[in-house]
């Protein structure tokens, strides 16, 4: 095994025997309170504290069984231990609901469909596509699907998040502010919430399904190939027999798009809030040097709607054989929408049965991503097609009716009381064929539309599948929990779809997909179909049927949401799904981790500057393209000159970055698109697909017409040309002055900021602060119209596996949900500066480290 400090040879260790870490190295650890972390990583890996200087509070809840306590440590991290499973899915609830109580109840209403109820009939078209889509199904077998305490999780973590709301109503401070602002109260849990939430899961590709039936029926395949690209590059589409595309109507999917919006997009104006007064109490928080760290936003640059960005995702692992460690190294850092507070949540929940650390969604028990002690694991999306959109011929004289075969079939009716905030109570129908919900009708036409997807089958809750895996002490035992084979009744990992990868102590790695997968025997899934009966799932591919590897020759395993089935993996036996995302991500990973051999090895600096790498391969092609250019103007060659001598990375500081964003993202390619399909084309699909117009650039000969290169360079050079007077106007004429960082901003809107005034605003928005990246650097940084970065790692992690208490992680914007708390913004400046502070496993550590005591009793019998 490699010498644990061979980072730092020729170096000396300080008085305390740890090592000196560079700002860059580490993150902020050497700007903290930690001074320096001992490499080995089981020795103080903090300030100590003493006792007396800890915070602490104590609790007497109904439901918890045994004492329990809660250590906070000074990231914010809540380590949790208790005697059972059922009594640490308590404290966890409990936890959940202290530091996150408004959000979690948000989430749990918007999945229940119960908007209406607190906030008035403007979300009772939301509230109706939720419940159409939020499982229905036998619960008995759904508890069965997870294995055998899956029920006893959910309840004690139910129960947990209970105690808490109890303690609001004996506490009334305790109660969140936006609360009282809003005027309602959190309702109690149910375990069966817990499960029954689903349209915040991450299935495709229905959506897609729609826009590729109205691309091919307004324009043509070619629009359509610049539209989406598919994987492999060359598969046919094919019109399913019997499909007229002249029936599928544009605003089909609105009950579906209302019913699974992103958890972003509720927020509230000034009507909402009914009781602003309660904000007035609220006070910034400082650095310590008086200043709030945030800036007051112009509303008019910041408010708008955050666009909607498919979720991307990094994972990776090293082996043993590669690394510094002589342990694997594992890293995850998926991609979201970015809000505040962050959808995901890091805990640590320790009992007899398991001990087990990292992030998972706040409102849900277990952990998804992180370790154990013995297995480390990470996600990113696998793009398998878990959906499907069915057409449908309905009776004349009875629309309730549809076609099936040669008879007509029954929808399934069922009317739902829903309680309306100011207004009386509305019953609804949900309707439901033998496919799923029915989410359209035209009852002149004598047509509806259903959807089918995974979701609505037992055993798919969104990420609940964790409780499974987490407690693998090995890979094959985590294969087994993601097939369904560790236990007797497990169903494996359903949804969403995912690239696991996985390292166990034993020095193995492995990448194990996992999720539904529904077996089409006569279509690919790319389209919508009748839903007469002829085209019907044959059931789902058995897990283990999917690809997997363990353990390669070139030691290392990595994902980043591309098309990554072996070469001999058949594509269409049966059809995963053609839809994936772009490979740059994984370009650059994969080109990074290649240069490691059992010389150059790797180490947990390596992975951390792996996953804030800013340079960007689209970037890297247009600049060389650029180089090919003969510009007949002074400030084109200069600008020429300027971006191919750069190196493509884009960092907050960096001028040839904010130029070369604004050309590529605001200008190249639009016009790239237009040169491809025609202005009309254009106004239907927006810009094509990346990998479409960066071949084109590659590759001109293939898609630019008699004079290819000529085509090209026009287009290059033109829309340079108006990227630097974009440039120009929103930065100076002064090219040495430029910043990408002034322009691309980090922001994370609270939902309630659009509502209140300037200076509650100020206390609930985190930020802005200069930000580098794009929605194509490993570091994803997605970002609008206006720089506002809208999606990416809100949650990073780089497990030593084996060493714990190096491993490291970042969260942003906090881990609390309180404005007033000092973990509600603490981490940001550390997340611009793609720093990391330490993820501690080990009981010392965690003491090391704990600044606040949280004591939980059962209530005595009496009370």
């Amino acid at each position: 095994m490699a010498d644990d400090n061979s980072s730092h040879r020729g170096e000396e260790p300080d008085q305390l025997g740890t090592w000196p870490l560079s700002r860059r190295e580490f993150g902020g650890l050497t700007a903290g309170a930690l001074g320096a972390i001992q490499l080995s990583g089981l020795a103080a890996a903090a300030t100590k504290k003493a006792p007396e200087q800890r915070e602490s509070a104590s609790y007497e809840v109904a439901g918890l069984k045994e004492s329990a306590e809660i250590l906070v440590d000074q990231w914010g991290v809540p380590h949790m231990y208790a005697e059972d499973v059922e009594d640490i899915a308590f404290v966890q609830g409990f936890n959940a609901a202290r530091d996150r109580l408004w959000q979690i109840d948000l989430w749990r209403r918007r999945s229940s469909g119960e908007l209406s109820e607190v906030f008035g009939d403007e979300w009772i078209e939301h509230d109706r596509g939720a419940r159409l889509f939020s499982y229905r199904g036998d619960i008995d077998e759904e508890w069965e699907a997870y294995g055998p305490d899956a029920e006893t999780i959910a309840t004690g973590f139910a129960n947990g998040v209970n105690a808490f709301i109890d303690q609001t109503k004996e506490d009334p401070d305790l109660l969140p502010v936006e609360f009282q602002a809003l005027d309602y109260e959190p309702r109690r849990w149910k375990p069966e919430d817990i499960v029954r939430m689903r349209v915040h899961a991450i299935t495709l590709n229905v959506s897609s399904e729609v826009e590729r039936a109205i691309t091919l029926r307004e324009f043509d395949e070619d629009v359509e190939r610049v539209r989406q690209w598919l994987d492999p590059e060359d598969w046919e589409i094919e019109i399913p027999d019997g499909l007229d595309l002249e029936l599928i109507p544009e605003d089909v999917l609105d009950v579906f798009e209302a019913a699974t919006m992103s958890h972003t997009s509720v927020s509230f104006d000034e009507d909402d809030i009914r009781n602003p007064e309660v904000l007035d109490d609220l006070s910034v928080l400082t650095n310590g040097d008086g200043s709030s760290g945030k800036e007051t936003s112009d509303k008019s640059d910041w408010a708008d709607e955050k666009e909607e960005i498919p979720s991307a995702s990094n994972n990776w692992v090293v082996g043993p054989e590669l690394t510094e460690t002589g342990r694997p190294i594992l890293a995850n850092d998926p991609h979201r929408a970015h809000n505040v507070p962050s959808l995901r949540y890091i805990a640590h929940i320790s009992s007899p049965e398991f001990d087990v650390i990292g992030a998972g969604e706040p409102g849900l028990p277990g952990i998804s991503i992180g370790h154990n002690g013995n297995t480390a694991f990470g996600l990113t999306i696998f793009y398998i097609d878990q959906q499907d959109l069915y057409v449908y011929e309905t009776n004349p004289d009875d629309p309730n009716e549809y076609r099936y075969e040669d008879d007509w079939e029954s929808m399934e009716v069922e009317t739902e009381t829903f309680e309306i905030r100011d207004g009386d109570d509305q019953e609804v129908e949900l309707k439901f064929t033998q496919h799923g919900p029915v989410i359209y009708e035209d009852h002149d036409e004598n047509i509806a539309f259903a959807v089918r997807t995974v979701w609505t089958d037992p055993g798919t809750t969104a990420y609940f599948g964790g409780i499974g895996y987490m407690r693998a002490e090995n890979i094959d035992e985590f294969q087994d929990a993601m097939e369904g084979e560790l236990t007797a009744g497990m169903q494996g990992w359903g949804a969403p779809p995912e690239n696991q990868v996985a390292a166990d102590t034993d020095g193995n790695i492995g990448w194990f997909p996992g999720g539904r997968t529904p077996v089409r025997p006569n279509w690919d899934g790319l389209l919508p179909v009748p839903g007469d009966g002829r085209y019907e799932w044959d059931g789902y591919q058995h897990q283990s049927n999917l690809p997997r590897e363990v353990n390669p020759d070139r030691g290392w395993l990595a994902t980043a949401n591309h098309f990554n089935l072996p070469d001999d993996y058949p594509v269409d036996d049966p059809p995963i799904g053609f839809e994936w995302v772009a490979p740059y991500r994984y370009q650059r990973i994969a080109e990074v981790l290649s240069e490691f051999d059992e010389e150059n090895k790797h180490s947990l600096q390596d992975s951390t500057d792996l996953q804030t790498d800013f340079l960007s391969i689209p970037i890297r092609i247009i600049t060389e393209a650029l180089a090919e250019t003969d510009p007949n103007e002074d400030r084109l060659v200069e600008a020429r000159d300027w971006l191919t001598a750069w190196d493509a990375v884009l960092d907050a500081d960096s001028g040839e970055a904010a130029l070369a964003e604004v050309w590529f993202e605001k200008h190249l390619q639009e016009a790239v698109t237009i040169e491809l399909i025609g202005k009309e084309a254009f106004d239907h699909i927006g810009t094509g697909d990346i990998r479409v117009l960066l071949e084109a650039i590659e590759e001109p000969e293939q898609r630019f017409g008699s004079d290819p290169v000529a085509t090209r360079d026009e287009l290059l050079l033109s829309t340079l040309s108006d990227a630097l007077d974009e440039v120009e106007e929103l930065l100076g004429e002064n090219r040495d002055k430029w910043a990408w960082g002034d322009l691309k901003k980090a922001f994370f809107e609270h939902a309630m900021s659009s509502g209140v005034d300037e200076d509650a605003a100020e206390t609930l928005n985190v930020g802005p602060e200069p930000m580098g990246g794009s929605g194509y650097t490993v570091w994803n940084a997605n970002y609008n119209d206006e720089f506002q970065l809208t999606s990416g790692a809100s949650w990073r992690m780089v497990i030593d596996v084996g060493g714990w208490d190096n491993s490291l992680a970042m969260s942003v914007p906090g881990q609390s949900g309180d404005p007033e708390s000092p973990f509600y913004d603490n981490l940001l400046d550390m997340f611009v500066n793609g720093e990391y502070f330490p993820l501690l496993y080990t009981r010392e550590a965690v003491e090391d480290a704990c600044t606040k005591t949280i004591e939980l009793a059962p209530q005595a019998e009496d009370d």
